[in-house]
């Protein structure tokens, strides 16, 4: 039986898909949900296709002890995957007595991006601790735990900003904070890997930045051949137009 024409163009390399179907600067579907529960001064479910992440910002008065005086606040991150969250079911961390390295060096990431949004000084001596929870998982899971809890964040701000008593000084807010993922899969620098992309791609790199294009931090590894200058080039871009896009969502997700 002779193959379909899209095969042979795939074979050719003229005609190189995505898992998913979706085209290399395209972002999966993204949704944004506010208040999701009814606790936390912020609350965000968000979604990045099929993965979906629980963020919930809780105020507390006071800061760490090494503030303690200072008059700055504090921003730290909890992150953390349910059980089957995966294909298969992973044991709770809390069970095993200890945090896994991954998990750590993801919610440092965490914290340190949505820190990099706000002038502590102006957030006065509180604490927002923001908690991400993973739900599902299906790629990109650090990238749309930044992208919800900023937005949690700037609903917790909020709340604080009503409460005489909270030791504003002002706005905090400086920037916003989104993150997304680009890599090289089959050769081609894609947007937003999904987990059948990452699992496979020769390079795989989170970006975060703000929404007017600035960096924050940027994470990039070559799984498989080192990648050149110019697909790095490439692969910024990407991640540029996703965080444009990643913004307005935000914007209008805190506008309703």
């Amino acid at each position: 039986m002779s193959s379909s024409i899209s095969e042979q163009l795939q074979n050719l390399g003229l005609n190189k898909i995505r898992p998913s179907g979706r085209e290399p600067d395209q972002m999966r579907e993204v949704k944004i949900t506010r208040n999701f529960t009814c606790h936390a001064e912020g609350s965000v479910l968000v979604e990045f296709g099929n993965t979906k992440v629980i963020c919930t910002a809780s105020v507390d008065r006071g800061v760490p002890r090494f503030l303690r005086g200072s008059g700055s606040g504090w921003v730290t991150a909890e992150y953390g995957m349910l059980p089957r969250s995966t294909g298969s079911r992973c044991d709770r961390e809390a069970a095993r007595g200890k945090q896994g390295g991954r998990t750590v060096e993801i919610q440092r990431l965490i914290g340190r991006s949505l820190r990099a949004a706000l002038d502590l000084n102006k957030l006065g001596e509180n604490t927002i601790t923001i908690d991400c929870d993973v739900i599902q998982a299906d790629g990109g899971t650090r990238t749309a735990s930044i992208t919800g809890a900023y937005v949690a964040l700037v609903d917790a701000i909020n709340v604080l900003k009503q409460d005489k008593n909270g030791a504003m000084k002002g706005n905090p807010l400086k920037h916003e904070i989104a993150a997304v993922s680009v890599g090289i899969y089959e050769g081609e620098p894609v947007l937003d890997l999904d987990y059948a992309e990452d699992s496979k791609a020769e390079t795989d790199m989170n970006v975060i930045m703000t929404g007017h294009g600035g960096f924050i931090e940027v994470q990039g590894t070559a799984e498989g051949a080192p990648y050149t200058q110019d697909e790095l080039n490439k692969m910024l871009d990407l991640a540029q137009k996703g965080i444009r896009e990643l913004a307005e969502m935000q914007r209008k997700a805190l506008a309703e």
